[in-house]
């Protein structure tokens, strides 16, 4: 009989625990509902072609300024994050301008809604800039993400560029596997025809759709980096741009926030955060 009493005692809590797990999941359900539908809104103001008049020139005349923006997370914590805008002179890729903030994130991370947890202190870098010096403000930002490169095409450069509407690239490190772009044989063979620095090819999903390139960035890497379209600016003038602000790798406005060299910045006790997006 004690035994029986002691069971129907447990049944309580652990109904409560169900119940709870359950109302959980129906309101992350609602929030990935309503972040789904700004995407979908906010994808209707997305520009993916040349807009500004320095973008079709050869040689990128007239381009003064570019900028780079990363969130990084501090070792051993998923909520705590330094939140970095770097701006550099063109062609000379001069820093001219940086920031970095320490940030507290309270949206999860949820695979392709990278941007409602990001963008957000992003563009309030931006913003910071274009109030404190307008005259330093990045004609075009570089991101360190995926632009079209993403489940709904619609990825944190994208995200960024229609927020701050300033044109923007997407580029990661590593492939988003999205639209069939996961055939890793495939891949392989014609990462090995990238022979020399500037080579590129387009990433063409399943549906036919060119969602961005790769490109080997510089004659020491073995490894590409993959560029597309964020806002206000075409896939060929994205990737022609980032192959000229690349030193190493990882294109200047990106890579002097991950450096984490400089005495500003906390970004030496930092990591990268998650790398395809």
């Amino acid at each position: 009989m004690r035994a029986g009493v002691a069971d129907a005692g447990e049944a309580g809590p652990m109904l409560a625990t169900r119940e709870s797990e359950s109302e959980g999941e129906d309101g992350r359900q609602q929030q990935l509902r309503q972040w789904e539908s700004q995407q979908v809104e906010l994808k209707k103001q997305m520009v993916d072609h040349n807009t500004e008049d320095w973008q079709c020139n050869e040689d990128f005349a007239g381009l003064e300024r570019v900028g780079g923006v990363d969130l990084s997370f501090i070792k051993e914590d998923e909520v705590n994050a330094c939140a970095s805008l770097v701006v550099l002179s063109y062609p000379d890729l001069e820093v001219i301008y940086e920031e970095c903030r320490m940030v507290c994130l309270n949206a999860p991370y949820i695979p392709g809604f990278l941007a409602f947890r990001e963008a957000p202190f992003l563009e309030e870098a931006v913003r910071r800039l274009q109030h404190k010096d307008p005259s330093l403000l990045p004609q075009v930002i570089f991101v360190d993400g995926n632009g079209m490169l993403h489940h709904r095409e619609f990825g944190v450069a994208c995200h960024l560029g229609v927020l701050t509407d300033l044109p923007c690239i997407g580029v990661a490190k590593n492939l988003l596997h999205v639209d069939g772009l996961e055939e890793k044989h495939l891949m392989k063979e014609k990462i090995k025809d990238l022979h020399e620095r500037g080579n590129a090819f387009t990433l063409t999903g399943t549906s036919g759709k060119v969602l961005g390139m790769a490109l080997k960035s510089c004659e020491k890497s073995t490894k590409p980096i993959y560029v597309s379209v964020g806002h206000r600016i075409s896939l060929d003038t994205a990737t022609r741009l980032t192959h000229s602000c690349c030193k190493y790798r990882v294109p200047e406005p990106i890579r002097q926030i991950q450096h984490g060299n400089r005495p500003f910045s906390p970004l030496s006790s930092c990591r990268p955060a998650i790398p395809a997006r």
